[in-house]
C-alpha cells in the first residue's frame, strides 16, 4: 500500500510526528536511521500498525511517497557544535530516490543555514533535482513535550519555513492536516532561527532559577514560595523551575551560524545549569555531615531517574551525574523509578528498589531528582530520614528543597 508520508528517524522527533499523522489518518511510512531513542508499547504499535503505519522494509520505498520529513537527532557533539552525521545519512538515503514534486520536510534541531547549504546539496547532488523547481525543501522546528497532556500536535501551532514561497504552501499544506494552526515564517532560516530561540530560551530561563535557586537558599529564603508569588503577575513574567540539571534532546546552541558567534548568555546558561548536579551533591554531604553522617559509605536513594516527570526517556538526565559523583565519593546508592527497569552508571548496573517505602525507611538520604506523578512525596517524607527534593514537590517542611 502506497504512503503519503515518510517519516525518516523513529527517534525523539520522527516516532511523534508518525503517530500524530497515523492519528490524522495519514498512510505513513517508518524509517530508521539508526537506534532509536524513542520506543512504543505493544499497544501503541498495534494502533499505529492499524492505523496505516507501517516500517520500511527497503530504503526504495522512501520514493514512494508525496512527503518525506528528516527527522533524526542532531546530538551534541565533541565540539560543542550539534553532530548532524546522521542527518547527513538520511538526507543521502532520501536523494537516490527522490522523486518529483515531493515535499522535504527537514524537522530535526540545526543551525540557521543548514537546510539551505548541508540539506539542499546533498539532495540535489544525490538525486539530480533542483529544490525549489522539481521538488519542495522547507524547514520546520520540532515542538515535542513528552508526556504533555495538554498540548499535542494537533493543538499546537506549527512553524513553517520554505525554499520559496511555493515550497512554504507545500509544506503549510501537508501540516494543515496535523495541527489546528499553520505559522508561515518567512523563509528556511527564519524557520531554523525559530528553533534556536525555543530551545535557548528553556535553558536561559532554567539558569536563571537554578542561580536564584541557590542564593535563596544562602539567604534562608524558599524560592518555591518566590516563584509561587511571581507566577500572579498576569504579564512580563513566565515561571520556571528549578531542578538538578537540565537534560532532553534540545541542545543548547551558543554557535548560530558558520562563522561561529557566540551567544554569550547562552554560554552562561550552559555553565550555570552544568554546575547544577555538583551543587546537589554539595546539599546532600552537607546534610549528611549535619546528622553525622559523611557521603562515603552512605546509603543514598534516588528518586526518578529520567530527564522529564512521567516518561521514560533518559536522554542527557543529570540523575547521571549526580549518581556518578556520589559513587566517586564512595557512596552506595540504588534507585527508583516506574518508568525505569535497569540504570548503569560508569558501566555498572545500580540496584533498583523495588520496595520503595521500604528502601526510603532504609537509606540515610533520599534524593528526589525527578517527579513523577505516582511519588506520594507527604508518605515518602514520614518514611525517610532524610530527604532531599529537588524539584520543590514535597509539601512545605516536610523536606529539605533545594
Amino acid at each position: 500500500m502506497p504512503s503519503d508520508l515518510a517519516v525518516i528517524g523513529l527517534g525523539p522527533y520522527g516516532l511523534p510526528l508518525a503517530k500524530a499523522a497515523v492519528a490524522a489518518g495519514i498512510p505513513t511510512l517508518g524509517y530508521r536511521t539508526g537506534p532509536d531513542s524513542a520506543s512504543l508499547s505493544p499497544a501503541e504499535l498495534r494502533r499505529m500498525l492499524s492505523g496505516g503505519f507501517r516500517h520500511a522494509t527497503s530504503p526504495a520505498e522512501l520514493g514512494r511517497v508525496r512527503t518525506a520529513v528528516i527527522c533524526p537527532p542532531t546530538p551534541q557533539g565533541a565540539d560543542g557544535g550539534l553532530d548532524l552525521s546522521q542527518m547527513e545519512t538520511a538526507a543521502r538515503t532520501l536523494a537516490e530516490r527522490l522523486r518529483p514534486h515531493t515535499t522535504v520536510i527537514l524537522e530535526s534541531p540545526v543551525p540557521p543555514g543548514t537546510t539551505e547549504n548541508v540539506l539542499r546539496p546533498l539532495l540535489e547532488e544525490g538525486s539530480g533535482l533542483r529544490a525549489g523547481r522539481d521538488f519542495h525543501l522547507a524547514y520546520s522546528p520540532s515542538r515535542v513535550d513528552p508526556g504533555n497532556r495538554d498540548f499535542t500536535p494537533a493543538n499546537t501551532p506549527k512553524v513553517i519555513g520554505g525554499l520559496t514561497p511555493a515550497c512554504t504552501e507545500s509544506a503549510a499544506a501537508f501540516y494543515g492536516r496535523l495541527t489546528d494552526k499553520v505559522v508561515r515564517a518567512r523563509g528556511v532560516r527564519e524557520a531554523e532561527t525559530v528553533q534556536v530561540l525555543e530551545t535557548n530560551f528553556r535553558h536561559v530561563n532554567i539558569a536563571l532559577v537554578n542561580e536564584m535557586a541557590v542564593l535563596c537558599h544562602d539567604l534562608g529564603i524558599d524560592v518555591w514560595d518566590v516563584i509561587r508569588c511571581a507566577e500572579t503577575k498576569p504579564f512580563g513574567f513566565q515561571a520556571f523551575r528549578p531542578g538538578p540539571g537540565v537534560g532532553g534532546h534540545a541542545v543548547p546552541q551558543d554557535l548560530t551560524g558558520p562563522a561561529g558567534r557566540t551567544l554569550r548568555m547562552v554560554e552562561l546558561a550552559q555553565q550555570v545549569n552544568g554546575q547544577m548536579p555538583r551543587y546537589v551533591i554539595q546539599r546532600a554531604a552537607t546534610l549528611l555531615n549535619e546528622h553525622g553522617k559523611s557521603v562515603r559509605g552512605a546509603r543514598i536513594l534516588l528518586l526518578g531517574v529520567t530527564y522529564k516527570p512521567d516518561v521514560a526517556d533518559q536522554q542527557s538526565t543529570p540523575a547521571h551525574e549526580v549518581a556518578t559523583r556520589l559513587l566517586e565519593l564512595g557512596a552506595c546508592i540504588s534507585f527508583h523509578d516506574p518508568h525505569v527497569a535497569s540504570w548503569s552508571v560508569l558501566d555498572r548496573p545500580v540496584p533498583r528498589a523495588d520496595a520503595l517505602y521500604e528502601a526510603v525507611a532504609e537509606a540515610d538520604l533520599t534524593i528526589l531528582l525527578q517527579q513523577h506523578r505516582t511519588y506520594d512525596l507527604q508518605g515518602l517524607s514520614v518514611k525517610a530520614q532524610l530527604l532531599l527534593d529537588t524539584r520543590g514537590a514535597a509539601p512545605t517542611g516536610a523536606a529539605h528543597r533545594l
